[in-house]
């Protein structure tokens, strides 16, 4: 498979967010697609959906030319056990393993839902706390600027900055956050029910192959360090020299 077209069969999924989901596409056509919600299990229930899906789609695994795995931002558990994964089954399959942002797993699902012409868009992404992930693009699905993590009360002087008073098009499953951090400004839509998915994943996989810059190296985004770090182990104290 090169570059530019299409994988024959193409496997894709999410587990860095707020749910796991499962996709498998034929060419450009979506045959099969499953979503679970949970803020943790992914790896028990990441595997197990996978093998549900690709039997809906009536696919064997040694027919898969691409796998296609969400990188984050998002959960630490979810990216590590989606990212292990993506690397066995393109291991043990041969298909090529390309790796997509959520950002961009909504933004190619934004521009597919009617993205009215000439507003920008804004991803915001939960990040279970009280900051959101988030991130800008122009009204032709290209990034403006890099991720970021920003408290509620920055986003008026953000947005300002990014987009001016251009009309302003919010997704991602922290969609109603941002607009509600931003009440009062005209001009600003929510586009409903654009959490990142595996389909999202799976089109922003294929465009980056459409594109031609699909980078081979899977990297993990993560916009913090973990809620947990390991404990410090105590050093002995050294012997005197006597």
């Amino acid at each position: 498979m090169t570059d530019v077209g299409s994988p024959r069969v193409a496997l894709a999924f999410d587990s860095a967010g707020l749910a796991c989901s499962v996709a498998v596409s034929l060419g450009e056509e979506v045959v099969a697609e499953e979503q679970v919600g949970t803020m943790h299990g992914q790896a028990e229930a990441l595997l197990s959906l996978v093998d549900r899906v690709m039997r809906k789609a009536g696919q064997m695994a040694a027919a898969l030319d691409l796998v296609v795995a969400t990188v984050g931002p998002g959960s630490f558990t979810g990216i590590r056990v989606g990212l292990a994964a993506a690397h066995g089954i393109a291991l043990a399959t041969g298909a090529r393993l390309l790796g997509v942002t959520s950002f961009d797993a909504v933004a190619v699902r934004a521009a597919r839902n009617d993205w009215p012409k000439g507003q920008a868009l804004l991803v915001a992404l939960e990040s279970r706390r009280e900051d959101l992930y988030v991130q800008f693009f122009d009204p032709h699905g290209n990034a403006l600027g890099e991720p970021a993590v920003i408290m509620p009360f920055l986003f008026r002087e953000t947005v300002a900055a990014m987009v001016g008073a251009n009309p302003l098009l919010i997704a991602g499953d922290a969609a109603q956050r941002a607009a509600a951090a931003l009440e009062q400004r005209p001009d600003t839509a929510i586009l409903e029910e654009s959490a990142p998915s595996a389909v999202g994943a799976l089109r922003a996989g294929l465009r980056l192959l459409r594109r031609g810059n699909a980078a081979e190296a899977l990297r993990p985004l993560y916009l913090r360090p973990p809620d947990v770090t390991l404990p410090e182990i105590p050093q002995k104290p050294s012997r005197a020299r006597l």
